[in-house]
């Protein structure tokens, strides 16, 4: 099975074959840990797309991202989970591992609405915090990426039947 992924896949993962790293793709990632754990998913064949090379890109600039995925993970099935730590804390400071630099809500957004016809098979979105968050920016922004993710399963069975 392909993975998206906005968050690293412990390696346990990899190791036990449940996910195929040739067809992960990691995006947003921005730690400044150990090279070992911040470059394992690259390391064992996957595509990471930093928050950095990502920074100030929207709409049209994200096109070869999203491009490069499409051609990675193709028509295989593949699953998306979304750690809201992924976001900038600006967009969701409700998380337990808030971390400067990160996407913008847009961009996410943006991924999830240009890669909707991809064979998903599921979604989660993870490390909402909302006892971090008195104004509810992550947990307003979590739900507003998983509607638009089912949104996008909606629309494509509906033109499917068509």
């Amino acid at each position: 099975m392909a993975s998206l992924r906005a968050t690293a896949p412990g390696p346990e993962a990899i190791q036990e074959g449940l996910i195929s790293p040739a067809h992960t793709v990691q995006i947003g990632l921005r730690s400044s840990g150990e090279r070992a754990a911040r470059e394992y998913v690259a390391d064992q064949g996957g595509q990471i797309f930093t928050a950095r090379a990502l920074r100030g890109l929207d709409g049209a600039g994200l096109q070869p991202a999203i491009e490069a995925i499409r051609a990675r993970i193709g028509d295989r099935p593949c699953y998306l989970t979304l750690d809201i730590d992924v976001l900038d804390p600006a967009f969701a400071p409700g998380t337990g591992t808030p971390e400067p630099g990160g996407l913008s809500s847009s961009q996410v957004l943006s991924f999830i609405e240009e890669l909707a016809d991809l064979n998903w098979i599921g979604m989660d979105c993870v490390e909402v915090a909302p006892a971090y968050d008195h104004a509810e920016l992550t947990s307003n922004a979590a739900a507003s990426f998983v509607w638009t993710y089912l949104c996008g399963q909606v629309r494509k069975r509906q033109f499917a039947g068509a």
